[in-house]
């Protein structure tokens, strides 16, 4: 019997996700412009009172679903998810951004959130699939999506306008059955 390791095996932290809700407002904000050299030039959260009251607004439609990923021991905002312009009907389908907070990148954090909303959107919310579309200079985030299971599909010029500029961006996507698989 061959032995183990233990300085290779990483632990997954703990981590939550849950509905935004006003009363994170002031956290969500502060968080988001702590990180904003993070996220800059792959996307531009919502840092404004007004900003953040419409994505809340969006998230109470139909073809929207927000989180927000929390650690359960202190609450902390670690980043949040947006599964939008869900279509349903025979497609079933709809489209994934994120945002993680400076603070605690590389903690493993968005991994482990990023896993439970793959759940929650092919359980839950009953999608057959789920696209995100990735700046290709986006190193990190494209290698979220890889270690959750994502395929690269392929790659879209002037895709997306961020930042007031359109941006080429490479299409991942995951089906149901391609999480089943991958999860088990």
């Amino acid at each position: 019997m061959s032995q183990v390791d233990v300085s290779t095996i990483r632990s997954v932290p703990a981590v939550a996700i849950r509905p935004p809700e006003p009363a994170d407002r002031d956290a969500f904000i502060a968080a988001m412009k702590a990180s904003a050299e993070l996220h800059r030039p792959w996307l531009t959260p919502p840092v404004t009172v007004p900003e953040y009251d419409a994505w809340l607004t969006r998230a109470g439609r139909t073809d929207f679903d927000a989180s927000l990923a929390v650690r359960p021991e202190d609450g902390a905002i670690v980043g949040y998810f947006n599964v939008s312009q869900i279509i349903r009907g025979p497609l079933q389908s709809a489209f994934l951004g994120y945002g993680g907070v400076a603070e605690w990148s590389g903690a493993g954090y968005m991994t482990a959130a990023l896993r439970l909303v793959l759940e929650r959107a092919f359980t839950d919310l009953s999608l057959h699939r789920l696209e995100a579309n990735i700046q290709p200079g986006n190193a990190t985030s494209i290698a979220l999506v890889e270690r959750c299971g994502f395929i690269r599909e392929g790659f879209s010029e002037r895709y997306l306008k961020i930042g007031g500029h359109w941006r080429d961006h490479a299409r991942f996507a995951i089906r149901a059955e391609q999480w089943q698989a991958w999860r088990s």
